[in-house]
């Protein structure tokens, strides 16, 4: 019998530009899936997701689903 792991989501937001950002600052933005701001995406909390978020947690809105 399989049980389905319903991984937990969190919604982010770029509310800050992207532009004039450090490269690996806009490689985590790109691998997170944002693409332009007030933009907002629901993913899954994993702890590689995690680690994105800190590194540019100060372009971000994290919110709990």
């Amino acid at each position: 019998m399989k049980t389905a792991n319903k991984a937990k989501q969190i919604n982010v937001t770029l509310i800050k530009s992207k532009y004039g950002r450090l490269k690996g600052h806009l490689d985590c933005i790109h691998g997170l899936g944002l693409r332009r701001m007030h933009q907002t995406i629901s993913i899954q909390d994993t702890p590689s997701n995690r680690g994105m978020i800190n590194k540019v947690l100060y372009l971000l809105q994290v919110e709990d689903k």
